[in-house]
């Protein structure tokens, strides 16, 4: 049974990472979107508010299960019989950073693979810093994030 694991930030969700979301879906029995909780950065929308948009957008997919974890990735999908680590890639500098990321994961449980997804190339330049920054300046944000959680993301930069 392919379980798999698709960690992140999600500091917010965008339509990059949906587009992971999607494409796992169809290949996995089951998904598990799970936000780090890294006391280490500074995020933007608390633990809460990134679970609650992405259980919206994750809605229409019944085998995608949203949660967060804090510690080792490979502890939680240990501890959840996952057997699979999905990172989705935008540029050869994700790769660098996740290839190492994959090899230490690897020697601390060989039996957990990871996989890599290219990203969508309409997705390529799109990251959660991306789309806080024009947020933070008022810029339109609608074509890089779910319709679903446009006026929750925007909200955090209203006043």
């Amino acid at each position: 049974m392919a379980r798999a694991i698709y960690p992140g930030s999600f500091d917010p969700v965008t339509k990059g990472h949906l587009d992971i979301i999607k494409r796992s879906s169809k290949i996995m029995e089951q998904v598990t979107v799970a936000v780090l909780e890294n006391p280490r950065k500074v995020a933007t929308y608390n633990i809460e508010e990134r679970v609650k948009m992405l259980m919206i957008v994750t809605d229409p997919y019944p085998n995608v299960k949203v949660d967060y974890y804090k510690g080792l990735l490979i502890d939680y999908a240990k501890n959840n019989n996952i057997n699979i680590v999905i990172k989705g890639l935008r540029a050869m500098s994700d790769f660098e950073f996740e290839f190492q990321m994959a090899l230490v994961n690897q020697k601390l449980s060989p039996s957990i693979e990871t996989l890599f997804m290219m990203t969508n190339n309409k997705y390529s330049f799109l990251s959660s810093s991306i789309v806080k920054e024009i947020a933070s300046l008022g810029g339109d944000i609608r074509s890089l994030v779910p319709p679903e959680v446009h006026e929750i993301i925007i909200g955090k930069y209203q006043t």
